[in-house]
């Protein structure tokens, strides 16, 4: 029942074209970070791992210490709707409320059937 609420929730999310607020790399949690188009998992991670060693400065120093984060993928990251510390990078054109490259849906997941009502019971030899 909860599988089937959470399914129809994130396609409701997906239809709608929903936008979701921008993000700070230094006060948001992994779902928080994931949500924003071009951060996956393995990013999210990153961001988190070392910004247990510190918060980050500025975009500047976001760079400096999140492996692969360039110019050109901070300002596509800033555009999506990250943030350092409440601002976006400068330079970078900011996501307009509404902007479907603000931020992508949650996932939907299949809930998958359960093994006993798949396969029909063998009758006895």
């Amino acid at each position: 029942m909860i599988k089937k609420l959470m399914l129809a929730l994130a396609t409701l999310v997906a239809s709608t074209g929903f936008a979701f607020a921008q993000v700070d790399v230094n006060k948001a949690d992994a779902a928080a970070l994931d949500s924003v188009k071009g951060v996956g998992p393995s990013m999210s991670k990153a961001i988190i791992d070392e910004r247990s060693k510190g918060e980050f400065k500025d975009w500047a120093d976001f760079q400096k210490r999140v492996k692969g984060v360039g110019e050109k993928r901070a300002a596509k990251l800033s555009q999506a709707g990250l943030q350092v510390n409440g601002k976006a990078m400068d330079g970078a054109p900011m996501a307009a409320p509404g902007d479907k490259t603000a931020a992508k849906p949650a996932k939907a997941v299949k809930a998958k059937p359960d093994a006993a009502k798949a396969e029909p019971a063998k009758a006895a030899s």
